[in-house]
């Protein structure tokens, strides 16, 4: 047992590896007016239960504008996945968000807070949720269509982004915080390869409660943030796509949240590859593969959020 897992522990950890050449955070004013890039922070003092006050301890989000001329009045969330250890920022964040920039998404990548700097869940989720309220909160000056934000995350940020979908919180009208008044529900979910079983003292496979040594506490952390429990007919329409040979995060997981979706009768798609390893990103060069972006094109088509809102890319701050 102790091998097969050290052998799912080695492939994750070399995953995080493979991009760790990013930083593991983003640094909010760290802008790029020439690219139209810009960082910020989800909250304009310290975040909820920081721990120090260096980037690791700052939630942040980088927006991209869509491309000019083809802004539609759609916004993303990306949330990169890393095990909780690291952020894939490029191949899963800003490749990603270029990706829904060429098609007219305004694309928010979010840095979130990770356990391997002592952020144990909830805290991600708490990241996640302040990321869809602000996004929802400033859709007049970001020119979107409150009603049109999508969250799409991998592996990690799968897990992340279901969660966000699943355990949402609705806004506090009389809130002081503007942000806080609107809810945190994504309208759309998009969920790559999602480490859905994340949270299991099973060791046969990738476990979140080994990884930071928190077997003692497992099965509460499960009962909590396993995103199959929470579903209902509230969660977000979903898109999802994993690969039968992914030897980081079993097929089944991806099976058992979609099996969650149909009893709840959520409008959801899935599609299923017969090969590519885990942190395939948008395909990688194989020929069945790279043709996942094309179907969730194709459904962000049949859900309204490639035609341009007039309304929303008319408004301006």
């Amino acid at each position: 047992m102790k091998q097969l897992f050290a052998f799912f522990s080695a492939g994750l950890l070399a995953c995080a590896a493979a991009h760790a050449q990013m930083p593991s955070c983003a640094t909010a004013g760290n802008d790029n007016a020439f690219l139209n890039i810009q960082t910020i922070r989800l909250w304009p003092g310290e975040a909820p239960e920081a721990k120090g006050s260096s980037c690791n301890d700052i939630p942040t989000l980088t927006i991209l504008n869509p491309l000019h001329g083809a802004s539609n009045g759609s916004a993303v969330i990306v949330l990169p996945g890393g095990a909780y250890l690291g952020l894939a920022a490029d191949l899963e964040g800003r490749e990603v968000a270029d990706w829904f920039t060429a098609r007219g998404f305004r694309a928010f990548v979010l840095s979130y807070r990770l356990s391997s700097h002592g952020y144990l869940l909830p805290v991600p989720l708490i990241d996640a949720r302040r990321a869809v309220q602000l996004v929802r909160a400033r859709a007049r000056d970001y020119q979107i269509n409150p009603n049109r934000i999508v969250v799409i995350g991998f592996s990690a940020g799968g897990h992340l982004a279901a969660l966000a979908g699943t355990q949402f919180v609705p806004g506090k009208p009389d809130a002081e915080d503007p942000i806080e008044r609107v809810s945190s529900r994504p309208d759309y979910l998009v969920l790559g390869y999602a480490w859905l079983g994340a949270i299991s003292s099973d060791t046969s496979h990738l476990s979140y409660c080994k990884l930071f040594n928190v077997m003692d506490k497992c099965e509460d952390l499960r009962k909590a943030y396993e995103p199959d429990l929470y579903v209902t007919k509230e969660t977000p329409p979903t898109f999802m796509y994993h690969t039968f040979t992914d030897d980081t995060v079993p097929v089944e997981q991806a099976l058992s949240f979609y099996n969650a979706l149909v009893k709840a009768r959520v409008p959801s798609e899935i599609h299923i590859f017969a090969n590519g390893g885990h942190g395939s990103g948008l395909g990688k060069g194989d020929a069945a593969l790279d043709k996942w972006p094309s179907l969730m094109e194709e459904w962000l088509r049949a859900q309204g959020l490639l035609t341009v809102d007039k309304d929303a890319v008319g408004a301006r701050p």
